[in-house]
C-alpha cells in the first residue's frame, strides 16, 4: 500500500519537501554535536537531562493516547470510533519513532543505544522502558496496517489479530507508567519523588493525545476527503475534558502536599518554577502560561456550547496541547534538576543546536505521519469509508458493515 503515498498534488509534495529540509538541518546539527560532543547543548553538571529527554517524555504521552480509541472500540464496541481508530494507531508509530530518536541524540555515545537490548538488565527501569516502547510501536504498526489492508481488499480483519490488539492496550498504559518510574525512582529529586507521578503522566497523556487527534481530524476534514464524523470528534473532546480535569487535580494535590508539609527540598522546585528562586526565574513566564492555557482550555471544553462549536474547538485543543507541552516538555525535567540536591541553582535553556536537532527529529516524525495518513485517506476513499453517511444512526456507520463483510 505504500505506493499510495506516491500520489499527491503540489501542496503534498511541497510539504514533504519542507519536512525533508527540516530533517536535513537537524542532521547537520547532529553531526556537529557528534563531532564536538554535548558541550554544544545547554546541559551542565547540575542539569544532565534537557530538552531531548523532555520531548521524549511528552511524546510518550501522545503515543499512549491511541488506547483512548482502541479500548472503547475493541473492548466496549463503541462504533463511533470505528473510522478513526486507525488514526490513533498510526499516530502512535511516528511518535514512538521520535521518542527513540530523542533518546538516541541525547546519548553522548550513540553506539551504546543498542546495549539496552544487547546487554539486558532486568533491574533497570530504562531497559523496560525501551522494551515497552519498541513493542508498542511494532504492535500499532502491525495492527493498523493489517486492518487497513483488510479494508482495502473488502475483507473482515482476521480473528487472530484480536490478541495483538488486546496486548497493545496494557502496553499503552505501560509506556507512560514505566517512563514515570524513571523519574519517581530517583530519591534525591524531591520534585519527582511522588507516588502520583505515573497517574499525572497518564492524565496529561489522555488530554494532550486526544486533543491532537481532534486537531488532526478537523485538519483532514478540511483538506482531504476524509471525515471522522462529528460524533467521534465530540467524543474525543469529552475525553480531553476528563483527562485535563484529572491532570489539573493531580497538580493541585501536589501543590497542597508540598506547601502544607513545608519540606524545603520539595518546596524549592515549585517556587523556582512559579515564582523564581535566588533571582533565577527563566521558566516562570512559561509555567504560568501553561497554567493559563490549561485553565482556559478546561473551561471551554467543559462548556457544552463551546465544545460543540467547531470554530472554537480547534483553538481549545491547541491551547490544551500547548499548555501540557510546556508543563511536560519544559518544566517537568528542568524543574526536577533546579535546584540541585546541594541547593545550587543552575538554570538551563536549550541552545540553537539542540533546537535544530529537535526540529529534525520532529521532522522525521511528521514525515512518517504524513505518509501514513496519505495511505489511510487513499484506502478509505477507495473503500467508501472516507465520510460518514448522513443517515448514520448513533453509534453505527459504514465501519460496522465493513466488519460484517464476509
Amino acid at each position: 500500500m505504500l505506493e499510495l503515498a506516491l500520489r499527491g498534488n503540489g501542496k503534498y509534495w511541497g510539504w514533504l519537501g519542507a519536512l525533508t529540509a527540516a530533517i536535513g538541518l537537524g542532521v547537520l546539527a547532529y553531526l556537529w554535536q557528534y563531532r564536538v560532543g554535548l558541550q554544544i547543548t545547554g546541559l551542565s553538571r547540575d542539569v544532565t537531562w534537557g530538552f531531548y529527554v523532555a520531548q521524549l517524555t511528552f511524546l510518550v504521552g501522545v503515543a499512549a493516547s491511541a488506547v483512548m480509541l482502541v479500548l472503547p472500540y475493541y473492548l466496549h464496541d463503541f462504533k463511533v470510533f470505528g473510522r478513526i481508530t486507525i488514526l490513533g494507531e498510526f499516530v502512535a508509530v511516528p511518535t514512538i519513532v521520535m521518542c527513540l530518536l530523542f533518546l538516541f541524540v541525547d546519548l553522548g555515545q550513540p553506539r551504546r543505544a543498542l546495549n539496552i537490548f544487547l546487554h539486558p538488565t532486568p533491574n533497570s527501569i530504562i531497559f523496560w522502558d525501551g522494551i515497552v516502547l519498541f513493542a508498542y510501536m511494532l504492535l500499532n504498526l502491525f495492527v493498523g496496517w493489517t486492518v487497513l489492508q483488510a479494508q482495502r481488499n473488502n475483507f473482515t480483519p482476521p480473528r487472530w489479530l484480536k490478541p495483538f490488539i488486546h496486548v497493545s492496550i496494557p502496553l499503552a498504559f505501560g509506556i507512560h507508567t514505566v517512563t514515570a518510574f524513571l523519574y519517581c525512582g530517583l530519591s534525591a529529586r524531591g520534585f519527582w519523588l511522588t507516588a502520583i507521578m505515573a497517574p499525572r503522566f497518564l492524565a496529561s497523556a489522555f488530554a494532550a493525545g486526544p486533543a491532537f487527534l481532534v486537531l488532526l481530524c478537523l485538519f483532514l476534514r478540511a483538506h482531504t476527503t476524509f471525515d471522522a464524523g462529528r460524533e467521534a470528534i465530540q467524543a474525543l473532546a469529552k475525553i480531553v475534558a476528563y483527562g485535563l480535569s484529572a491532570n489539573l487535580f493531580f497538580l493541585l494535590c501536589e501543590v497542597f502536599v508540598v506547601f502544607y508539609s513545608r519540606i524545603p527540598e520539595h518546596m524549592d522546585h515549585f517556587i523556582y518554577l512559579y515564582r523564581g528562586l535566588h533571582g533565577a526565574d527563566a521558566l516562570v513566564p512559561w509555567m504560568w502560561t501553561s497554567v493559563v492555557l490549561m485553565g482556559l482550555g478546561l473551561g471551554l471544553v467543559l462548556t457544552p456550547a463551546a465544545r460543540r462549536n467547531e470554530q472554537i474547538l480547534p483553538w481549545t485543543c491547541a491551547m490544551i496541547f500547548a499548555g501540557i507541552w510546556i508543563d511536560k516538555g519544559l518544566g517537568l525535567v528542568t524543574g526536577g534538576f533546579v535546584p540541585s540536591p546541594l541547593g545550587h541553582v543552575t538554570e538551563y535553556a536549550p541552545t540553537p543546536a539542540e533546537l535544530l536537532i529537535s526540529l529534525g527529529v520532529y521532522g522525521v516524525g511528521v514525515f512518517i505521519l504524513t505518509i501514513l495518513l496519505r495511505v489511510v485517506v487513499s484506502v478509505k476513499q477507495v473503500a467508501g469509508d472516507a465520510r460518514p453517511e448522513k443517515t448514520e444512526p448513533r453509534g453505527e456507520g459504514r465501519w460496522v458493515r465493513f466488519h460484517g463483510r464476509q
